[in-house]
C-alpha cells in the first residue's frame, strides 16, 4: 500500500491553482478597495542600554489599495472621557493583497511586509491610523498559499514624530503639533528628515540659531533673579515648615 497523500490531487502545492487564488484576491480588493496612503516608520537614534528608540520619522509616502473590513463602523472604545479629558480610540481593520504590497510598498520603500508603528491615512474620514497588529494569516493556507494580510490600526496620536513625506495632508500635523525646539533649526541629511548628531551625540544646529555666546538681557536678568530668588524663598519657607515638631500621626518621631 502506498504511503502519503493520493498522487491525483494536489491541495496545497499546485501552482496554477495558488496563482488562480492570488489573482481573485488582488482583483477582489482591487474592485472593492479603496486608495490610501501608506507612511513607513523609520528610527533614526537608538538608546543601547534599553534597546528602543526615543522618536521615528517618516520620509516617503505611496499609495495603495486596502479594502475596509468593518462594515458597522469603526471598532475599538470610540469616543470617551477619560480622566485626561476626551479620547477618541476608533479601530479599524485593512486587507492588502500580498501581490499589491510587494509592487507599491516594497518597491517604493523598501519593506518586505506591513509594520507595526507605520502609518495608514484614510482619506475617507481625511484621519492617520497607526498599524498595532499585522496578521498575515488571516486565510490559513488556501491551496498552500497565502493572499493577503489584515492589519488592525487605531487613531494616530502625535508624539513628535518627524514627518517629510512630501503629502501635504501628513506633513502639516508636525507644522501645527510639534513642540521640538529644533525643528526649525538643526540640520539634516539630504532626505530632509533625518538630523545630524556630533560623536557625542548632541544635535548640530545650524549658524543662525547658535546661541552658545548669547547673553541677552532677559539671560542675564533670568540667572540673576534664579541665584537670588532661590535663597529668598528657601529662606521664607524655613520660616513657614519647621520640620521640628513632632508627627501627630507617629509613634512619637519627627517627619
Amino acid at each position: 500500500m502506498a504511503r502519503g497523500t493520493n498522487l491525483y490531487f494536489n491541495h496545497f502545492g499546485n501552482a496554477d491553482e495558488q496563482n488562480l487564488i492570488n489573482d481573485l484576491a488582488y482583483e477582489s480588493i482591487k474592485m472593492y478597495g479603496i486608495d490610501v496612503g501608506y507612511m513607513a516608520k523609520t528610527y533614526s537614534d537608538t538608546d543601547d542600554i534599553l534597546n528602543e528608540t526615543s522618536k521615528g520619522y517618516f520620509a516617503a509616502h505611496s499609495q495603495v489599495v486596502m479594502y475596509i473590513r468593518n462594515v458597522d463602523g469603526f471598532e475599538g472604545e470610540g469616543d470617551f472621557l477619560s480622566k485626561f479629558g476626551v479620547e477618541i480610540r476608533d479601530r479599524i481593520t485593512f486587507s492588502v493583497a500580498r501581490r499589491e504590497f510587494a509592487e507599491t510598498i516594497q518597491a517604493d520603500q523598501s519593506i518586505s511586509r506591513p509594520r507595526e508603528g507605520d502609518l495608514v491615512y484614510l482619506p475617507l474620514n481625511k484621519k492617520i491610523f497607526e498599524i498595532k497588529f499585522v496578521e498575515h494569516e488571516p486565510t490559513f493556507y488556501q491551496m498552500g498559499s497565502l493572499q493577503f494580510y489584515d492589519i488592525t490600526c487605531e487613531l494616530f496620536e502625535y508624539a513628535g514624530e518627524r514627518m517629510n513625506t512630501g503629502f501635504s495632508e501628513v506633513d502639516t500635523i508636525m507644522d501645527t503639533h510639534s513642540t521640538d525646539i529644533f525643528v526649525d533649526t538643526q540640520l539634516l541629511l539630504q532626505d530632509g528628515i533625518t538630523p545630524l548628531f556630533t560623536e557625542e551625540g548632541n544635535r548640530i544646529l545650524s549658524e543662525a540659531e547658535d546661541r552658545s555666546d548669547a547673553s541677552s538681557e532677559s539671560d542675564r536678568d533670568f540667572d540673576t533673579i534664579t541665584d537670588s530668588d532661590n535663597i529668598q524663598l528657601q529662606t521664607d519657607a524655613d520660616a513657614i515648615i519647621d520640620f521640628s515638631d513632632s508627627d501627630p500621626f507617629s509613634e512619637g518621631g519627627t517627619f
